[in-house]
């Protein structure tokens, strides 16, 4: 269990991809991190984007604080879009960020680092549906599965989960 310890923000809102959340989630568990659900509100469940799979937030990201945790993951799905808007969440990610915490960020994620502006002069990568948006924010547009740059670590698509999971391990086993 190479993350006994490890405390994990896990951001989940409505439309999140099924995979990038739950097979990512599963890998993280299994190496003995603690992993807490963030969303919008407490008690809530969301639907995921295929509609087939749910996910309840423990904690409300208004009520929660950097110092928490060691790490925030952010899963894909049409979840960042919507999550994006609220300040809660962007100044979370902000401040994991800035704390020289672990990143890591998945598919569409990349919309919530954009507005939580720690993608500029980053390389970065995601779904090509979001390509243009981190041009735009300034990121290094890179197409590979899976990477990690600083306390950053991108993975493209579902595809990709193994290699994501690989290099998140990797980071926050390092930290």
């Amino acid at each position: 269990m190479r993350l006994q310890n490890k405390r994990i923000a896990f951001l989940v809102g409505p439309g999140f991809e099924d995979l990038e959340f739950w097979a990512v989630y599963m890998r993280l568990v299994e190496e003995g991190a603690r992993v807490t659900v963030v969303g919008l509100k407490a008690g809530e469940v969301y639907p995921s984007k295929s509609g087939g799979l749910t996910a309840k937030a423990e904690v409300a990201a208004a009520d929660v604080t950097p110092d928490q945790f060691d790490a925030i993951v952010v899963p894909g799905g049409w979840a960042p879009d919507k999550l994006r808007r609220y300040e809660a969440i962007t100044g979370l990610v902000r401040e994991i960020h800035d704390q020289g915490k672990i990143v890591g960020m998945i598919c569409h994620a990349g919309l919530v680092g954009i507005s939580a502006r720690i993608v500029a002069g980053r390389r970065a990568t995601g779904s090509l549906g979001i390509k243009d948006d981190l041009i735009n924010a300034g990121a290094i547009w890179v197409d590979e599965p899976a990477f990690r740059d600083g306390n950053l670590v991108w993975g493209r698509v579902v595809e990709d989960i193994p290699a994501f999971n690989r290099e998140l391990v990797k980071a926050l086993e390092s930290t």
